[in-house]
């Protein structure tokens, strides 16, 4: 079994690997193609990349490969032998839970201890590669700042020939005082032959710049320069040659730490955290204690009078000119503006500290929920293996693949939401786990019992059975009759199980609703329905036996009859109580046995009618004997 496995796993893992490095490698897609990057940059990318997916094919290869190994031993009913062995299913995968325990901590080791240089290159030689065709990367809609000393803005690109519309750039060679704007309708940015320079062609646009205003600090105003062109071509320094980036601002990433090293790491943040809140804080405070200074000396006394108790500053605004008031607004409108700005900033730059804070504790826990993942996927796949009993890549393959998204669901959802601060860090990295480990509990617990927990019809009988739906008698004749029936002793019970209808029918009155109250609160059973059945039962049983084929035809009209569904929807009464107290749940079985009455009823009558039908053809089938 352990050598199944074993080579069973080593297939399958490398299946799911090339499976997932595919659905990865179209995300950087556009990273690889068109850059004219060498061979071993490319070998370099997707060894670092394979290397990143080896912890999440790990649990995907134990699930498909557990499955597959008993399913066929299910199938060839190597597993009945076991069993039949007195040896249990945990008992017989004991080397199995040993090899899933030893890949469990492989799988740590490797996210602690290779994972994390494996991700920092793999981040720097992705940064790299952006870096050297920025034609390539500049993107639709936002500023584009890898061009250094411009910022560069395309409305729309097309792809196929190179072509930028609606071009907008920010040079800032002399700073942002003296910024140049350039606006062009269409454009083309291309690397030059050396790679040391990019040739960027503009295409009907104007030219806005500042002269130098650090010369003219006596004039009142900036001049600038307005140029209109309809083809104009500029030179920017960039190197294009494929160089490795700087790891100073990758190696902070969390995903690039192992767990001591996250760990460590956690207190600095958070004390960095609390530094600048408290700073935020304090600034705040002294800024609301001593309020903002005003430009003029009159409004400054207003708000003195004011605070003092002497004036009113409504009263004081309303003496203003207008030209005053409208420079009391706009003061206060740019204060208003001033101070908004400012928080937005300071939130954003704590938003991205908490961020920070939070992926670290969120790629500390994945080392840990990731690592259990093989187990937990071990004690699923093994026991519907077990319980299905289908080898293969067929059935297997489905399971695995619905088990699997239903995992990168809960995974993926719970990790944004942690990151995005909508539910606790913990909880969004454990639900995953808190959602399976229940599963595989279950799974292992049910195929040890031979439990039939896969077995459609059992599905399908309890849905008929909730739906009150019943099949049908199917008597037929005997091939061998040992004794024939006793059909005057027979004829006489059917009479009286019709006179026990006829006083159930006068008794009860089975059109009318039955009382709320008694249904789900009180005790109760029909015990005449139950012996009326049951004399009926040994009827129709004697009755099999015999070889008229009438009488066989009669039988076969006879119903199926639920004794206890038209009284109570539970024989527990706790269980009439709580469906009686959820109304939605209540009101669907209170119908249900409204209907399993008017049924009952229905039923009645028709056992009438064959009663009468049979112990006819039985004084007939006498009188033909006699005679």
């Amino acid at each position: 079994m352990a050598r199944q496995f074993g080579l069973l796993f080593v297939g399958t893992f490398f299946i799911c690997q090339f499976v997932l490095m595919m659905q990865f490698l179209w995300r950087y897609v556009d990273e690889l193609i068109g850059k004219g990057l060498s061979v071993d940059i490319l070998a370099q990318f997707f060894w670092y990349m394979g290397i990143m997916l080896v912890p999440q094919a790990l649990p995907l290869a134990i699930l498909l490969s557990s499955l597959i190994t008993f399913g066929n031993l299910g199938e060839s009913s190597e597993l009945t032998a076991i069993k039949a062995a007195g040896i249990s299913l945990l008992q017989a995968s004991r080397s199995l839970i040993v090899i899933v325990l030893a890949i469990s901590f492989c799988s740590f080791y490797f996210q602690n201890v290779i994972g994390p240089d494996a991700n920092k290159s793999f981040s720097q030689l992705l940064l790299s590669m952006k870096q050297k065709s920025p034609e390539l990367e500049i993107p639709e809609g936002v500023f584009y700042d890898g061009i250094p000393g411009s910022n560069v803005y395309v409305q729309r690109k097309d792809v196929g020939t190179g072509m930028l519309y609606g071009v907008m750039i920010y040079r800032m060679n002399s700073g942002y005082e003296d910024a140049a704007i350039i606006l062009a309708d269409s454009g083309r940015l291309q690397s030059t032959e050396e790679k040391k320079h990019l040739l960027l062609t503009l295409y009907s646009g104007e030219w806005f710049e500042n002269m130098q205003s650090q010369d003219m600090a006596g004039s009142a105003s900036v001049p600038y320069r307005r140029e209109t062109f309809f083809t104009k071509r500029m030179v920017l320094d960039f190197d294009g040659d494929f160089n490795m980036a700087d790891v100073a601002g990758i190696a902070g990433d969390a995903r690039s730490k192992s767990l001591g090293r996250i760990y460590h790491d956690i207190d600095s943040i958070a004390e960095f955290n609390d530094s600048v809140g408290r700073a935020y804080y304090m600034e705040n405070k002294r800024m609301q204690a001593y309020g903002m200074a005003l430009d003029k000396a009159d409004s400054l006394r207003a708000r003195r009078e004011a605070e003092a108790g002497k004036a009113d500053i409504d009263s004081v605004f309303g003496k203003m000119t207008g030209d005053q008031k409208l420079e009391v607004v706009k003061s206060a409108l740019s204060t208003v503006r001033m101070r908004a700005a400012d928080i937005d900033m300071k939130g954003g730059y704590t938003n991205r500290l908490n961020r920070n804070y939070r992926n670290h504790r969120i790629e500390a826990i994945g080392k840990i929920t990731m690592s259990l993942s093989c187990i937990i996927f071990f004690f699923i796949g093994a026991p519907l293996g077990a319980i299905i009993r289908k080898g293969g890549l067929g059935v297997p393959v489905i399971i695995s693949v619905l088990v699997f998204i239903i995992y990168f669901i809960f995974e993926n959802s719970g990790m944004k939401m942690a990151r995005d601060e909508v539910w606790t860090v913990w909880f969004g990295k454990w639900i995953s786990t808190i959602v399976l480990a229940p599963l595989a509990v279950f799974f292992t617990y049910k195929a040890n019992k031979d439990s039939t927990v896969f077995n459609i019809d059992m599905y399908i009988n309890f849905v008929r059975t909730a739906l009150g739906l019943r099949n049908k008698r199917n008597i037929y004749k005997k091939e061998v009759i040992i004794e024939d029936p006793d059909y005057a002793r027979d004829a006489g019970r059917l009479i009286h199980i019709s006179d026990e209808i006829e006083g159930y029918s006068n008794t009860h009155n089975l059109l009318k609703a039955p009382n709320p109250i008694r249904v789900f609160f009180r005790d109760g059973d029909d015990r005449r329905i139950r012996d009326i059945n049951e004399e009926l039962e040994e009827v129709i049983e004697d009755l099999s036996n015999t070889r008229d084929r009438i009488i066989l035809n009669e039988l076969n009209n006879y119903p199926l009859i639920a004794t206890h569904a038209h009284t109570r929807p539970f024989r527990r009464k706790a269980f009439n109580i709580i469906t009686g107290l959820v109304l939605p749940l209540g009101v669907f079985f209170y119908l249900r046995m409204w209907r399993f009455r008017l049924r009952l009823l229905g039923d009645l009558r028709v056992i009438r009618r064959t009663n009468e039908a049979v112990v006819k053809r039985i004084e007939e089938a006498f009188s033909e004997k006699e005679g």
